[in-house]
């Protein structure tokens, strides 16, 4: 697989993308994460890659010669799956997102800034807008490092244990129960006996149990869902 990112705060993604599990996928070669300075694009002997935006709008916005260079750069060398912006206006990411996208060979991620970009980017070179919550930050560089990692990790053999990714919280759009480990008494406080019982059966009935009572508490809006399947 492999990931580009486009950005003019490049410096932002460096940390996120260079340690932990996307570190050794990368170093194992199950992912490319390829990071571009989109202020190596620009023809502007400055290096601007923005500009005031028409009408009475305030607020500077990324222009669309740069971006269309590297965009059509890369996608001269190579397919790709989709070509995603981070708008707080795009499709909620979420764990199936992440699941579908990890099946993917091909991703670019333009990240946005200061007050977006032209919007003419948006209505000929990107195939998807993805969001990571109702809010607004400076930059779409932490939600593309966040959708990576989400991303890298359900990739065969980033993790060690991959069952373990497959019982993460919303993969069944449900919470991840309590988990415990030794010693099994500190301070008084006990794991429950059913964990430590080594039954099977048990243990997956409490933990499914966990998962609903977690779910209901916390996350009453996705209990819908469990509905729906009924």
């Amino acid at each position: 697989m492999r990931i580009d990112i486009i950005s003019a705060v490049p410096e932002l993604l460096d940390s996120p993308l260079h340690h932990s599990i996307v570190k050794r996928a990368t170093d194992k070669g199950l992912v490319e994460i390829h990071i571009h300075n989109l202020r190596d694009y620009t023809t502007n002997k400055h290096r601007r890659v923005d500009d005031y935006a028409f009408g009475f709008s305030a607020g500077m916005v990324l222009q669309i010669e740069p971006i269309d260079a590297i965009i059509s750069q890369l996608k001269a060398e190579r397919d790709y799956d989709e070509v995603i912006y981070t708008s707080p206006d795009g499709e909620k990411f979420d764990q199936k997102m992440a699941n579908r996208l990890s099946l993917t060979q091909n991703l670019i991620i333009l990240c946005g800034h200061y007050k977006g970009v032209d919007h003419r980017i948006r209505e000929h070179l990107i195939t998807k807008e993805i969001s990571i919550g109702d809010f607004v930050l400076t930059g779409g560089e932490l939600p593309a490092c966040m959708m990576t990692d989400a991303i890298v990790r359900l990739i065969p053999g980033a993790i060690g244990d991959e069952q373990s990714a497959l019982s993460d919280s919303f993969q069944d759009d449900l919470l991840a129960p309590p988990v415990y480990s030794r010693p099994a008494e500190y301070k008084g406080w006990k794991v429950p006996d059913v964990l430590l019982s080594g039954h099977q059966a048990k243990v997956e009935e409490w933990m499914h149990e966990q998962s609903l009572e977690r779910t209901k508490l916390l996350r009453p809006d996705l209990m819908n869902k469990q509905d729906d399947k009924a």
